[in-house]
């Protein structure tokens, strides 16, 4: 019971760590002049996948690789499955609407790069940067884009939408509150990382299960609470596009920045279950949104039950 509850406690710490160093970071770029755009497509995206990267790091140093990739895979999975699965059967997601075919795209062929590199065996610095390029250009391509729409609709219009969608953005933040984001930040992920992981190895090893296993399920469900959270709001407020853009960028942001600068820290191993079995419902479970992306489907309530219980079939094949 102790090591449940100290895995609750390190998710906790990594999720308030993780907004609080998001928000740090955000308002010192804004008061340093550094654009809204420049933030965020960089400290944004980096910032709300700083929990996934504490974990991945912390488990390749405490030798629990199958938690570092298993996180990855297990969130991906859930991503799609629950996190625009649940919101759904709240309100329809009227994706129809919404236009996320290149960035779907990008999605599915940095998912079908991370499963080339997966049947190496193992992941190490040559396929660490493999996925770095390939985000770079991802980076590039999404700051190429923002620039466009910013000559189109004019400085001043594209600032104040950019603004608009940093929810944490307060250019007139004191620098002492500043800090205090930043340091409970920097201080809260490395220790919520280690807690959690620590602790999911010990539950694991208590029950029998695997560390891939915990990875994909206690910890993935954990980290992906807070696209969970995002995508519910979104879904209340009829704001398709937030929901479905937030899942297809946290999904690449996964597979190519988390995987790729943990490689930094050591080799992940891949385990030959993910070759046979997780990998593929990843890729399944992607190839689940070409109606949406593709043939401007919504995400009705009927869809969204669907999603959620293949969802939980998943889950349980793994603990059975």
């Amino acid at each position: 019971m102790t090591a449940w509850l100290l895995s609750g406690l390190g998710l906790l710490i990594l999720l308030l760590a993780g907004d609080a160093l998001v928000r740090g970071a955000v308002n010192l770029s804004l008061r340093l002049g550094v654009p809204a755009l420049i933030v965020s497509l960089t400290i944004v995206a980096f910032g709300t996948s700083a929990p996934e990267l504490l974990i991945a790091i912390s488990a390749i140093k405490e030798n629990a690789p199958g938690i570092a990739l298993g996180n990855v895979v297990g969130s991906n999975t859930a991503n799609i499955l629950l996190v625009l699965g649940v919101p759904a059967l709240l309100a329809t997601l009227h994706t129809s609407e919404c236009d996320s075919r290149k960035n779907y795209v990008f999605m599915l062929l940095a998912t079908v790069l991370f499963i080339g590199l997966a049947f190496c065996g193992v992941f190490n610095l040559a396929s660490g940067a493999i996925l770095l390029a390939a985000l770079s250009l991802v980076l590039f391509n999404a700051f190429r884009e923002a620039r466009a729409h910013r000559k189109a609709c004019g400085d001043a219009c594209a600032e104040d939408d950019e603004l608009e969608g940093l929810e944490e953005a307060d250019p007139d933040m004191p620098y002492w509150k500043l800090s205090i984001y930043l340091i409970l930040g920097l201080i809260g992920l490395p220790m919520g990382a280690h807690l959690l992981v620590d602790n999911a190895t010990v539950i694991a090893r208590t029950y029998g299960v695997s560390e891939t296993v915990i990875g994909l399920t206690l910890v993935a469900v954990g980290t992906s609470l807070p696209e969970l959270a995002t995508t519910v709001m979104a879904a209340l407020r009829r704001q398709a596009d937030v929901a479905l853009g937030n899942v297809i960028g946290s999904n690449m942001f996964n597979l190519l920045a988390i995987v790729g600068i943990a490689t930094l820290f050591g080799r992940i191993p891949v385990d030959p279950e993910f070759l046979q079995f997780d990998l593929w419902v990843m890729l399944g479970a992607s190839l689940l949104l070409i109606p949406f992306v593709f043939f401007k489907k919504d995400i009705t309530r009927g869809w969204g039950l669907v999603l959620t219980l293949l969802y939980g079939i998943y889950i349980v094949s793994l603990l059975a």
